[in-house]
């Protein structure tokens, strides 16, 4: 057989060909023989100059249980070529986080689920093997509730779905929250679908809030809400509902999209508001019980189910802006009027204070208009007085009705709450709820009086005592009475010459014909002038028919005589 000749450039070729083939680089994973087992380590040759030495607990379970003997064919990272001892540095574990990587990493750009065991706790998470790399689970993306005991899900093999990679800083997330909520999912559109509205099924209490409760349909809960409970008014779910109880709803309403499904209690049971206007008609009187009290009214429960307002307006005759919780307390026992039923809107208006006998008609029985009054006055204001008087109601005295002779502002600041004050009732309006009074007419009244037993009316001649001179008059006190009346200058006398006010003196007595009275206002006029005419008419009627031949000025003298004795 004749031999093959090598010539020097295919020797070399060879020798290269044998180097890029078979040399193994730093950073790589290849195949190695074990070719021996010495204690705890397994030599290994990757085709170097000198075989490498691997720890047998870098194998697994291999290592452990004698699976691993001389001649096994191993998958290893080839970290350095050579150390300094001349061996080659080799690992089984980053050959398998290697491995695991490019699995890995094609399962995340797939979407797939991936395998994993959680195997220790970290700050803010824990951390989970994925047959090789380890990978971070963030305690927020363990369930879809927050777990308080994570033992039972210690060192179970479970998917998970990959978050986020970077190989480069060698980080992987994960969430075993994400499989949870895409079952939960698949499982609540399977539950959804076989529901319908207006269907009656069992449910388990799972959670009460304030607004409402939330009820496990076997796999989707429903939420109950707090007006859904009953028909009569519920303050809190609690009140009515336990954690863990069994109750019957109804399906009011489903949203396919968002899966959201609304129930009720009070849809299984009869609308207590059916034909409300025959069981509570307009005028009729109820005995119901507070249930709730605001800034506005009171509600009132007439029976389970039904409750109507008493608006703040309806509720005293006489106490006006002033806060229902001072007038009456929640679960009292109250009875009210129905004023109105609205069923369409389901409110039913009610009033309180017309249970009670009206206090402005009851004023109005016992006092009519011109009687006199008294009361302490409840309020001083910039327009009047305000006095309290029988049955709880209020009398208004207007500043023009407080005097005669002064402006209203200075007769007010004569007046204090507290003080006790008679009035004349001048005026009474039920529909507006007022009472008009009057001080300066009461004194009218008491003058007025006076004035008729002194024999004041018009025409009559009366005494009067000069209380003020001045140049246009005098003024002068009637009698025994307080009224006063002035005498103008013209009316001083018949003769001009005598018509002057410094022929008067204070305390002078004189007479004068009432030439005006008017009762209601006291006005009253008085003339000496005139009484001087009416004389001289009556003298000349009782003297002028004789045939004496006297003149007028005799007659006159005489009358005057007559008059002196």
């Amino acid at each position: 057989m004749a031999q093959q000749t090598v010539t020097p450039e295919d020797f070399e070729a060879l020798l290269m060909d044998s180097f890029i083939d078979h040399e193994p680089v730093e950073g790589a994973v290849v195949k190695g023989i074990v070719v021996a087992i010495e204690k705890d380590l397994a030599i290994i040759d990757v085709g170097l100059k000198t075989e490498g030495r691997i720890p047998l607990k870098e194998f697994g379970a291999a290592g452990k249980d004698g699976s691993l003997v001389p001649g096994s064919e191993v998958e290893v990272y080839v970290d350095r070529v050579e150390n300094a001892l001349g061996e080659a540095v080799l690992s089984r574990e980053k050959a398998r986080r290697e491995e695991s990587w490019i699995r890995l990493e094609k399962q995340f750009e797939a979407d797939e689920k991936v395998e994993g065991v959680i195997f220790n706790q970290v700050k803010g998470g824990f951390t989970v093997d994925l047959q090789g790399a380890v990978a971070f689970l963030p305690r927020s993306q363990v369930d879809i509730r927050p777990i308080r005991d994570i033992g039972p899900l210690m060192n179970v093999p479970q998917p998970f779905q990959i978050l986020k990679m970077d190989k480069r800083r060698g980080n992987i997330v994960v969430s075993r929250r994400a499989i949870l909520e895409e079952s939960r999912a698949e499982q609540r559109s399977e539950i959804v679908a076989r529901l319908a509205e207006g269907q009656s099924v069992e449910g388990v209490v799972k959670n009460i809030t304030d607004y409402g409760a939330f009820v496990d349909l076997g796999g989707i809960d429903g939420l109950l809400h707090v007006t859904d409970i009953a028909w009569r008014r519920v303050n809190h779910p609690s009140d009515v509902l336990t954690i863990g109880e069994t109750i019957t709803v109804q399906i009011v309403r489903i949203n396919l999209e968002s899966h959201r499904i609304s129930l009720g209690m009070k849809q299984l049971q009869t609308d207590p508001w059916e034909g409300i206007g025959s069981k509570y008609p307009t005028g009729a009187k109820f005995t119901g019980r507070v249930t709730n009290i605001t800034d506005y009214g009171a509600f009132v429960e007439l029976e389970p189910g039904i409750e109507g307002l008493i608006h703040v307006s309806e509720m005293s005759w006489t106490k006006k802006n002033i806060h229902p919780g001072k007038i009456v307390s929640t679960s009292q026992e109250v009875e009210a009027m129905v004023l109105e039923v609205d069923p369409e809107k389901r409110r039913i208006s009610l009033g309180l204070k017309q249970c009670k006998d009206n206090p402005w008609d009851s004023f109005t029985e016992s006092h009519s208009v011109g009687s006199i009054v008294e009361g302490e006055v409840k309020n001083k204001t910039e327009f009047g007085l305000f006095v309290g008087l029988d049955g709880d109601v209020d009398g208004m005295v207007h500043l023009s009705d407080l005097d005669w002779q002064r402006p209203g502002e200075e007769a007010l600041a004569n007046y204090e709450r507290g003080d006790v004050v008679k009035a004349i009732v001048l005026d009474v309006d039920i529909e507006k709820e007022r009472i008009s009074l009057g001080i300066k007419q009461l004194v009218t009244e008491e003058l007025a009086e006076a004035g008729d037993g002194a024999g004041l009316r018009r025409g009559a001649v009366i005494t009067c005592v000069v209380s003020k001179v001045n140049d246009g008059g005098i003024e002068v006190t009637i009698g025994d009475t307080e009224m006063t009346a002035f005498i103008r200058r013209s009316d001083l006398s018949r003769d001009r010459s005598e018509q002057r006010s410094e022929r008067f003196a204070v305390g002078d007595k004189v007479d004068a014909r009432v030439t005006q009275y008017d009762r209601k206002t006291l006005k009253i006029g008085l003339s000496i002038k005139a009484l001087e005419i009416a004389e001289e008419k009556e003298a000349v009627a009782q003297y002028g028919s004789s045939d004496s031949g006297a003149s007028l000025g005799d007659i006159l003298g005489a009358a005057l005589k007559d008059k002196e004795e």
